[in-house]
């Protein structure tokens, strides 16, 4: 783990290269239906033959029964203690779309959403609105002007966007306006220590604002606001474990995670086809890759069991690809379960493949959720997978004397 005492003395330099795929959203859980999961109904062929040439588990991102969002089960991977370590999503969407951020900034994610007469919430994503169609409608929230503070909204993808406020003595301790359901109406962002009050006073005038701005549309006729967080101060990734790491990511919040941690986030396109040409395009480059696919989580969210079935067989299909770059290890993970049968994020346990010249097989015969937990890895901490990753690389020394 990041934090382990003397970590610099036993990691060394090496030429081998560490491929880190992180599933977004992986595990699943059974249908009603049918009593099985995405992973056990999706067509896998080259993913369950990585799995009986690999040693499997299934990882706890952040503890049993805690459901983690993106940021948590991330850093949990890349070996950051996701209860120490916690930040807002502000700050890694912002980093993630290059904008520059100053010491003190307050940066929030935002979602436009779409609210009806009463108020209440009935979509929380607005259809997943289109950038094009979106960029106008974010432009015109730049146009809030909020006493005391200089307020900036970004637009990120989709129906994402950015809200950055610089002013003084502004804290992030401020509830979230979205209250991850439908059929309610959305949360007032609240002070949680006397700190805050003033952003929060903030926060509210601009949701307020964005309220009248969007009030005469169909849909995307609200706005709402969650992570909020200044810029944190971490453990450099490359330097604790004697790495020299690239990040291949699509969307905006995993190239802001990336960069927070001290990766070379590496520009590529919107698809995972793109990011594959982009990493065998830079594959000489770094001895670690972080590379981020999305569409599993995004199916899973929108409660779409067959759609997160055929973002997986997808997935399955480029597999071999990777397998063909010939890292030395190749790391299959997932930053947390997104069940299409809950519609959301959940506290399920996460399959893992650790693949090497040191793992011969044990044994598991697919790439499914109760496959993978009869493995040797059993159930471990995700934060410990990296420390999994750089031993089968041969980049750790002995511990102690």
């Amino acid at each position: 783990m990041i934090d382990l005492p003397f970590l610099a003395d036993i990691c060394r330099p090496t030429s081998s290269k560490i491929v880190m795929l992180v599933v977004d959203g992986l595990g699943g859980a059974p249908s009603p239906e049918t009593k099985k999961s995405e992973l056990e109904t999706a067509k896998l062929p080259n993913l369950d033959r990585l799995a009986n040439r690999s040693a499997a588990g299934v990882t706890t991102p952040v503890m049993h029964g805690i459901t983690p969002g993106s940021g948590p089960g991330h850093m949990a991977l890349f070996g950051y203690d996701p209860v120490k370590y916690l930040m807002g999503r502000g700050v890694l969407e912002a980093l993630g779309i290059d904008v520059e951020l100053a010491p003190g900034d307050l940066a929030a994610r935002g979602n436009l959403c779409t609210v009806d007469g009463n108020n209440n919430i009935t979509d929380r994503r607005a259809g997943r609105i289109p950038t094009a169609e979106s960029a106008p409608l974010v432009e015109m929230l730049n146009d809030i002007e909020i006493s005391g503070v200089d307020a900036k909204v970004y637009p990120v993808q989709d129906y994402r966007f950015v809200l950055v406020m610089r002013g003084e003595d502004l804290s992030d301790n401020i509830s979230e306006t979205d209250p991850q359901m439908v059929g309610v109406m959305p949360l007032e962002a609240r002070a949680l220590d006397d700190a805050s009050e003033r952003a929060a006073a903030h926060v509210r005038a601009f949701i307020t604002a964005a309220g009248e701005v969007l009030r005469e549309r169909e849909y995307a006729n609200m706005a709402m606001l969650r992570g909020f967080s200044l810029l944190p101060e971490l453990p450099d990734f490359g330097e604790r474990y004697s790495l020299n790491p690239g990040a291949v990511a699509a969307y905006p919040m995993y190239r802001g995670l990336a960069k927070v941690v001290g990766m070379r986030v590496i520009p590529t396109g919107m698809t995972f086809d793109d990011e594959l040409d982009t990493l065998e395009e830079h594959f000489d480059e770094h001895d670690f890759f972080f590379l981020h696919y999305k569409p599993a989580d995004a199916a899973g969210e929108d409660g779409d069991f067959n759609s997160k079935v055929r973002a997986l067989e997808a997935l399955d299909a480029r597999i071999e690809r990777l397998v063909e770059m010939k890292p030395d290890v190749l790391v299959v993970a997932g930053d947390h379960s997104t069940p299409a049968v809950l519609g959301a994020h959940s506290w399920h346990p996460v399959p893992l493949l650790v693949h090497s010249a040191w793992t011969e097989g044990e044994g598991i015969d697919e790439f499914t959720e109760r496959a993978c937990a009869t493995g040797s890895l059993r159930n471990l901490p995700a934060t410990e997978v990296m420390m999994l990753g750089m031993a089968h690389a041969g980049k750790l020394l002995k511990y102690g004397p």
